[in-house]
């Protein structure tokens, strides 16, 4: 068996910015711009903010005693690793491959989703097009450096988070009439159904729609392994996780159950990367008057997915050459 000093190692070049825009934005995904108006038709406004903010709090924990154990073993595999060093080296063995194979899923459904939104601006083309051609814009990001999947995760967050820092303030004018419309105030909270809808059930729904939201969250763990200085970085990033939770996820809920009443059946309809045209983000935007907020939302959308696929790409990568090096996969 070759030493560890023996075996190659992954060069540590993602930048601090890198890392913290990642942290940031890099999990704000479809569950959040078009999923997250499910949690609201079923389980009320302030059953959706409840959900939210437990799941918020379970993903904060995981996060921090994540971070914790980063920062004093680095490693490019965390899971599989910690598993394996402090329970069971059959246990981290299987949670490494599970981990490889939930993300090698997600960057198929990714590439599928790709097709599914480009045709909404090019009906007549097939999506297998888009999806081979988002798939190379993938594969391109990933196999430069990973300084080019740290800068192109850094560019795709920050459009992410530019687009929820928008939204949030439109909103904010839209319940107070700014905008021009009446002013809503918390009428909707006080509608049939409303604050909550099917109390503990409606819940309990709205927490899988949270998690799916959230999920991806642990990501930073696996980019610690190439973190040029991650003693200093990984505390400062994950100290990140309170306020992108609070602002970006709570927030948003809070809008979204504001602006739009649980009983809009749009609610129920917009679950696919197909149903941009409904979707929470854009019934706000098309309630402050910007008919054309389907087409922003589908190109962000269209972003959020690549991103997606790019880390879930960078994290199938990373968890099998970890795999491999410790003699759990073939090399």
């Amino acid at each position: 068996m070759e030493s560890m000093e023996e075996q190659p190692k992954l060069q540590r070049k993602l930048k601090g910015r890198q890392m913290g825009m990642i942290a940031i934005g890099g999990t704000i995904g479809t569950g959040l711009f078009i999923g997250s108006g499910s949690t609201l038709a079923d389980a009320g406004p302030a059953g959706a903010l409840i959900a939210f903010a437990a799941m918020g709090s379970m993903v904060f924990f995981v996060c921090t005693s994540l971070g914790e154990m980063s920062t004093f073993i680095p490693t490019s595999d965390p899971f599989n690793h910690f598993a394996a060093r402090f329970l069971d080296p059959a246990l981290g063995f299987a949670f490494g491959w599970n981990y490889w194979y939930s993300w090698m899923l997600t960057v198929g459904s990714e590439l599928v989703a790709c097709g599914i939104i480009v045709q909404y601006w090019l009906p007549n083309l097939s999506g297998a097009i888009w999806s081979v051609i988002s798939l190379l814009v993938m594969f391109a990001f990933n196999a430069v450096s990973v300084r080019g999947y740290g800068e192109a995760e850094f560019w795709m967050a920050a459009l992410k988070v530019a687009a929820v820092l928008v939204f949030v303030v439109v909103g904010i004018l839209t319940v107070t009439g700014a905008t021009g419309g009446e002013f809503i105030g918390g009428k909707n909270w006080h509608v049939d159904g409303a604050p909550f809808k099917d109390h503990i059930v409606g819940i309990l729904k709205a927490c899988i729609v949270a998690a799916f939201s959230m999920q991806g969250t642990e990501i930073v763990g696996i980019t610690v392994g190439e973190c040029a200085n991650p003693r200093r970085e990984v505390p400062r990033v994950i100290r990140s996780v309170f306020w992108r939770i609070l602002f970006f996820y709570i927030a948003s809920i809070l809008i979204i159950g504001l602006v739009i009443p649980n009983s809009n059946p749009n609610l129920v309809s917009a679950s696919g990367a197909g149903d941009v045209a409904i979707s929470p983000f854009t019934l706000v935007f098309k309630a402050a008057g910007a008919d054309w907020a389907a087409h922003v939302m589908n190109a962000v959308v269209l972003v959020t997915v690549l991103s997606a696929g790019n880390s879930g790409l960078y994290a199938c990568t990373r968890v099998l050459w970890v795999l491999a090096n410790e003699g759990k996969a073939p090399r």
